[in-house]
């Protein structure tokens, strides 16, 4: 078979890396991708993700067998239906289901029309209902634009003047652009969050294992949110009849709401979600594969994630096993000043004296073969152990015989499964 991976970061680079492995797999080429992947044997393809056109063209001239789509933006802007009218396989929900991350007030909706779990919330697009909502609700309060900004969308807000500031800056100073012109105010929830993923195809689930990813910039969960700063699979803490209950109560009814509503959704269905005294309850949901959870979960992987996308996509029976053992551990190493304005250009540490690891590449560029730094999130280091504890210290001991300067990254992931 013959592959294109859409999309650059480490996530993007964890999934071509698993197709580069499978034996059925020739060729797996990367559109736009960085240039660490190279390092993997991943073929590197000049287009912009945005650039459908040229895309279908590539896959068209290269005879793909077919397309796997890593990020949002392309989903949200219809590249699976682009591709579907050039008659080109392609793996992905349709713009039509991809809604259910694009927009948080549409997600809300179908959690309420089909009894999925979720926080008690309003939809708001003028600024003074929704300051006066917060007055009324009180704080802990969580405020979230309604569409993409790239996971830095979401405040939580620890008090009623950090609400009504964000949602200042969301409605009144369109921080987010038209993605910010509606919010999304729902209760703060406690609990301990997790990441569920599965397979999806119409009706069918296929989970995945779960993970916990770590969105706060800073140790202890301190700072502002990011796209994540780490994460490891499994999550000891969260019980098998948490997991269970929430394929049930939360991505089997999702899947068959979204057939109900004519957006059947073929592709990665991702539930964010917290375990809370009354059970799980869905703090957000997307239509791809997560970063860094991927980076982690798909090392527990058993089964050749080719065939299981192919499988998927011919109608066939995915045959899905996943490792009953060991732990896998990520810890993101990001550009100094991330996730605001970012130092750009240090030189990357060479890890080709340190083994037992992976390193997913995202926000880097290669200048006279030395890879330097180009993004927020620079690239993510995992290991794997027997249990979280040696997954959690292989990692810290492979950064700790790196050069980082120009970089930073936390110092606790996987302290919540551990402690």
């Amino acid at each position: 078979m013959k592959i294109l991976v859409i999309g650059s970061g480490g996530r993007e680079h964890a999934i071509a890396q698993k197709f580069v492995e499978s034996p059925k797999v020739s060729a797996v080429y990367c559109a736009k991708g960085n240039a660490g992947m190279k390092r993997d044997g991943i073929q590197l393809v000049d287009i912009e993700e945005t650039d459908h056109e040229a895309l279908i063209e590539f896959a068209q001239k290269m005879q793909l067998d077919w397309t796997f789509v890593g990020p949002e933006i392309p989903l949200l802007n219809g590249i699976v239906d682009d591709f579907q009218n050039a008659g080109l396989l392609i793996f992905g929900p349709l713009q039509s289901a991809a809604l259910i991350e694009g927009s948080k007030d549409f997600a809300k909706d179908l959690m309420t029309t089909y009894q999925i779990p979720t926080a008690k919330h309003q939809t708001f697009s003028d600024f003074e209902q929704a300051r006066k909502y917060v007055i009324a609700q009180g704080a802990p309060i969580v405020i979230k634009a309604d569409g993409l900004a790239a996971g830095k969308g979401v405040v939580v807000a620890e008090t009623e003047a950090e609400a009504i500031n964000a949602l200042k800056e969301m409605l009144q100073e369109q921080k987010f652009g038209d993605s910010g012109a509606k919010v999304v105010i729902e209760e703060f929830l406690v609990g301990e969050e997790f990441s569920l993923l599965a397979f999806v195809r119409g009706t069918e689930v296929y989970p995945m294992v779960i993970a916990q990813d770590h969105k706060r910039v800073y140790d202890e969960d301190l700072g502002p949110n990011t796209g994540g700063m780490g994460a490891y699979s499994p999550v000891p803490q969260i019980s098998e009849k948490t997991v269970s209950e929430s394929i049930q109560r939360v991505l089997t009814p999702a899947a068959y709401g979204l057939v109900n509503e004519g957006r059947s959704f073929t592709g990665i269905l991702y539930a964010g979600l917290i375990a809370t005294e009354s059970g799980p309850k869905v703090i957000e949901f997307n239509a791809r594969f997560g970063d860094p959870e991927t980076q982690v979960v798909l090392q527990r992987l058993d089964s050749d994630l080719a065939e299981i996308i192919d499988d998927l996509l011919k109608g066939n029976q995915p045959i899905i096993h996943w490792k009953n053992e060991g732990f896998s551990l990520g810890v993101v190493v990001a550009a100094e000043g991330y996730p605001e304005a970012y130092k750009k250009g240090s030189k990357l540490p060479d890890f080709e004296q340190v083994k037992g690891h992976h390193i997913y590449y995202a926000g880097v560029e290669e200048v006279e073969g030395q890879l330097l730094s180009n993004g927020g999130r620079v690239y993510l280091v995992e290991a794997t152990g027997e249990t979280l504890e040696k997954a959690q210290e292989k990692v810290y001991q492979i950064l700790s015989k790196v050069d980082t300067v120009g970089t930073f990254y936390r110092k606790d992931i996987g302290y919540k499964g551990i402690k």
